[in-house]
Protein backbone atom coordinates (compact mmCIF):
# COMPACT_ATOMS: atom_id res chain seq x y z
CA UNK A 1 0.00 0.00 0.00
CA UNK A 2 1.30 3.92 -0.82
CA UNK A 3 2.64 5.54 2.22
CA UNK A 4 3.12 8.75 0.53
CA UNK A 5 1.48 11.15 -1.88
CA UNK A 6 3.47 14.25 -3.09
CA UNK A 7 1.26 16.49 -4.93
CA UNK A 8 1.74 18.70 -7.96
CA UNK A 9 -0.31 22.09 -7.32
CA UNK A 10 -0.66 24.21 -10.71
CA UNK A 11 -3.41 22.10 -12.51
CA UNK A 12 -3.54 19.38 -10.54
CA UNK A 13 -4.95 20.71 -7.14
CA UNK A 14 -5.63 23.90 -8.24
CA UNK A 15 -7.18 25.17 -12.11
CA UNK A 16 -4.51 27.86 -13.46
CA UNK A 17 -2.67 26.52 -16.17
CA UNK A 18 -4.31 28.33 -18.73
CA UNK A 19 -4.02 31.73 -16.50
CA UNK A 20 0.11 30.81 -16.37
CA UNK A 21 0.01 30.59 -19.58
CA UNK A 22 -1.81 33.89 -20.63
CA UNK A 23 0.88 35.39 -18.21
CA UNK A 24 3.63 34.09 -19.89
CA UNK A 25 1.95 34.87 -23.32
CA UNK A 26 1.88 38.50 -22.32
CA UNK A 27 4.97 38.84 -20.37
CA UNK A 28 6.84 37.58 -23.37
CA UNK A 29 4.71 39.67 -25.61
CA UNK A 30 6.22 42.61 -23.69
CA UNK A 31 9.43 41.38 -25.03
CA UNK A 32 9.10 41.90 -28.26
CA UNK A 33 8.02 37.66 -28.98
CA UNK A 34 4.81 36.49 -29.95
CA UNK A 35 4.54 33.29 -29.00
CA UNK A 36 1.44 30.96 -29.73
CA UNK A 37 -0.78 30.83 -26.32
CA UNK A 38 -1.25 26.73 -27.11
CA UNK A 39 2.55 26.21 -27.44
CA UNK A 40 2.95 28.36 -24.41
CA UNK A 41 0.86 26.08 -22.04
CA UNK A 42 2.35 22.87 -23.54
CA UNK A 43 5.27 23.79 -21.34
CA UNK A 44 3.64 24.73 -18.17
CA UNK A 45 4.42 23.26 -15.33
CA UNK A 46 7.87 23.95 -15.83
CA UNK A 47 9.85 26.87 -13.97
CA UNK A 48 10.69 30.04 -15.76
CA UNK A 49 14.44 28.83 -15.62
CA UNK A 50 13.27 25.50 -17.99
CA UNK A 51 10.43 27.38 -19.51
CA UNK A 52 12.27 30.70 -20.66
CA UNK A 53 15.26 28.72 -23.11
CA UNK A 54 12.46 26.84 -25.10
CA UNK A 55 11.63 30.30 -26.36
CA UNK A 56 14.37 32.61 -25.64
CA UNK A 57 18.07 32.95 -27.54
CA UNK A 58 21.41 32.65 -24.68
CA UNK A 59 21.45 36.72 -25.80
CA UNK A 60 18.23 37.40 -24.93
CA UNK A 61 18.28 35.45 -21.65
CA UNK A 62 21.12 37.26 -20.68
CA UNK A 63 19.78 40.63 -21.87
CA UNK A 64 16.17 40.22 -20.27
CA UNK A 65 15.21 36.81 -19.16
CA UNK A 66 15.08 37.94 -15.53
CA UNK A 67 12.92 40.82 -15.96
CA UNK A 68 10.57 38.85 -18.31
CA UNK A 69 10.21 36.74 -15.63
CA UNK A 70 9.33 39.02 -12.90
CA UNK A 71 6.72 40.82 -15.02
CA UNK A 72 5.05 37.41 -15.44
CA UNK A 73 5.27 36.47 -11.79
CA UNK A 74 3.32 40.56 -11.29
CA UNK A 75 1.03 39.68 -14.02
CA UNK A 76 0.29 36.19 -12.77
CA UNK A 77 0.25 37.69 -8.76
CA UNK A 78 -1.93 40.83 -9.23
CA UNK A 79 -4.25 39.83 -11.93
CA UNK A 80 -4.51 35.81 -12.09
CA UNK A 81 -3.79 34.26 -8.86
CA UNK A 82 -6.97 35.93 -6.77
CA UNK A 83 -9.25 34.72 -9.63
CA UNK A 84 -7.75 30.79 -8.88
CA UNK A 85 -9.95 28.06 -7.52
CA UNK A 86 -9.60 24.80 -6.34
CA UNK A 87 -10.55 21.62 -7.63
CA UNK A 88 -13.26 20.19 -6.62
CA UNK A 89 -12.87 16.92 -3.94
CA UNK A 90 -9.30 17.92 -3.44
CA UNK A 91 -9.87 18.16 1.06
CA UNK A 92 -11.63 14.96 0.65
CA UNK A 93 -9.09 13.43 -1.38
CA UNK A 94 -6.46 14.18 1.06
CA UNK A 95 -8.71 13.60 4.05
CA UNK A 96 -9.04 10.35 3.44
CA UNK A 97 -5.15 9.19 2.50
CA UNK A 98 -4.54 11.07 6.11
CA UNK A 99 -7.32 8.36 7.44
CA UNK A 100 -5.27 6.02 6.07
CA UNK A 101 -2.01 6.81 7.36
CA UNK A 102 -0.40 8.02 4.48
CA UNK A 103 2.14 11.37 4.40
CA UNK A 104 1.34 14.09 2.10
CA UNK A 105 3.31 16.86 0.70
CA UNK A 106 3.12 19.19 -1.63
CA UNK A 107 5.61 19.74 -4.58
CA UNK A 108 5.58 22.98 -6.33
CA UNK A 109 7.88 25.28 -8.83
CA UNK A 110 5.55 28.25 -7.51
CA UNK A 111 6.78 30.51 -5.16
CA UNK A 112 6.88 30.71 -1.42
CA UNK A 113 4.06 33.48 -1.61
CA UNK A 114 2.10 31.31 -4.31
CA UNK A 115 2.36 28.16 -2.16
CA UNK A 116 1.06 29.67 0.70
CA UNK A 117 -1.82 31.19 -0.95
CA UNK A 118 -2.66 27.58 -2.55
CA UNK A 119 -2.36 26.00 1.01
CA UNK A 120 -5.11 27.83 1.92
CA UNK A 121 -7.17 27.78 -1.04
CA UNK A 122 -6.88 24.13 -0.81
CA UNK A 123 -8.14 24.14 2.81
CA UNK A 124 -4.77 21.66 3.12
CA UNK A 125 -2.55 23.12 5.98
CA UNK A 126 -3.44 21.23 8.69
CA UNK A 127 -3.13 17.94 6.89
CA UNK A 128 0.22 18.34 5.11
CA UNK A 129 3.53 16.66 6.15
CA UNK A 130 5.40 18.66 4.36
CA UNK A 131 5.59 21.47 1.39
CA UNK A 132 8.03 22.51 -1.38
CA UNK A 133 8.20 25.69 -3.62
CA UNK A 134 10.94 27.12 -5.90
CA UNK A 135 12.59 28.14 -2.87
CA UNK A 136 13.65 24.75 -2.60
CA UNK A 137 15.05 23.70 -5.43
CA UNK A 138 18.06 24.89 -7.62
CA UNK A 139 16.21 23.37 -10.83
CA UNK A 140 12.66 23.23 -11.60
CA UNK A 141 11.05 20.61 -13.46
CA UNK A 142 11.15 18.36 -15.18
CA UNK A 143 14.60 18.24 -13.19
CA UNK A 144 13.74 15.74 -10.22
CA UNK A 145 15.25 18.80 -7.46
CA UNK A 146 11.56 19.41 -6.23
CA UNK A 147 10.87 15.92 -5.52
CA UNK A 148 13.87 15.54 -3.65
CA UNK A 149 13.26 18.14 -1.25
CA UNK A 150 9.54 16.98 -0.49
CA UNK A 151 10.91 13.18 0.32
CA UNK A 152 13.44 15.05 2.81
CA UNK A 153 10.99 16.63 4.17
CA UNK A 154 8.63 13.04 4.13
CA UNK A 155 11.82 11.50 6.17
CA UNK A 156 12.71 9.86 3.20
CA UNK A 157 10.24 7.12 2.78
CA UNK A 158 10.68 4.36 0.44
CA UNK A 159 10.15 5.31 -3.47
CA UNK A 160 8.33 2.06 -4.19
CA UNK A 161 5.41 3.01 -1.53
CA UNK A 162 5.53 6.85 -3.15
CA UNK A 163 3.24 7.95 -5.77
CA UNK A 164 3.61 11.39 -7.25
CA UNK A 165 0.01 12.57 -8.33
CA UNK A 166 0.66 15.34 -10.92
CA UNK A 167 -0.99 17.09 -14.52
CA UNK A 168 1.58 17.69 -16.51
CA UNK A 169 4.28 15.57 -18.66
CA UNK A 170 7.42 17.26 -16.58
CA UNK A 171 5.81 15.96 -13.19
CA UNK A 172 6.57 12.22 -14.37
CA UNK A 173 10.06 13.08 -15.83
CA UNK A 174 10.66 15.01 -12.43
CA UNK A 175 9.53 11.85 -10.24
CA UNK A 176 11.26 9.20 -13.11
CA UNK A 177 15.36 9.71 -11.53
CA UNK A 178 14.14 9.26 -8.30
CA UNK A 179 12.16 5.65 -8.85
CA UNK A 180 8.90 7.17 -7.97
CA UNK A 181 5.70 6.13 -9.76
CA UNK A 182 3.49 8.99 -11.64
CA UNK A 183 -0.34 9.06 -11.40
CA UNK A 184 -1.25 11.83 -14.05
CA UNK A 185 -4.66 13.68 -13.94
CA UNK A 186 -6.39 14.87 -17.23
CA UNK A 187 -7.79 17.80 -15.21
CA UNK A 188 -4.69 19.85 -15.88
CA UNK A 189 -5.89 19.80 -19.86
CA UNK A 190 -2.75 18.28 -20.82
CA UNK A 191 -3.36 15.09 -23.58
CA UNK A 192 -3.20 11.68 -22.32
CA UNK A 193 -0.79 10.35 -24.72
CA UNK A 194 1.79 13.10 -23.75
CA UNK A 195 1.21 11.75 -20.15
CA UNK A 196 1.47 8.36 -20.69
CA UNK A 197 4.51 9.01 -22.77
CA UNK A 198 6.30 11.23 -20.04
CA UNK A 199 5.74 7.58 -17.69
CA UNK A 200 2.47 8.18 -15.86
CA UNK A 201 1.51 4.55 -15.03
CA UNK A 202 -2.10 5.56 -14.23
CA UNK A 203 -4.04 8.03 -15.61
CA UNK A 204 -7.51 9.33 -14.25
CA UNK A 205 -10.23 12.68 -14.64
CA UNK A 206 -10.06 14.44 -11.40
CA UNK A 207 -10.11 13.97 -7.38
CA UNK A 208 -13.18 12.63 -7.60
CA UNK A 209 -12.27 9.98 -10.15
CA UNK A 210 -9.24 9.17 -7.70
CA UNK A 211 -11.86 9.09 -4.65
CA UNK A 212 -14.14 6.93 -6.60
CA UNK A 213 -11.33 4.39 -7.57
CA UNK A 214 -9.21 4.44 -4.50
CA UNK A 215 -8.40 1.00 -3.33
CA UNK A 216 -7.75 0.55 -7.10
CA UNK A 217 -4.71 3.00 -7.11
CA UNK A 218 -3.80 2.98 -3.47
CA UNK A 219 -2.82 -0.10 -3.46
CA UNK A 220 -1.27 -0.72 -6.49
Amino acid sequence: MISAVIFDIDGTLVDTVDMHAEAWQRAFRAYGKELDWATVRMQIGKGGDQLMPIFLSPAELAAFGEALDQRRSAIFKHEYLPRARAFPQVRALVERLKGDGIQIALASSASQEELAYYMQLTRLTDLLDGATSADDAAVSKPAPDIFAAALVQLGHPAPQTTVVIGDSPYDAMAATPLGLRTIGLLCGGFPAQALQDAGCIALYHDHADLLAQYDTWVRM
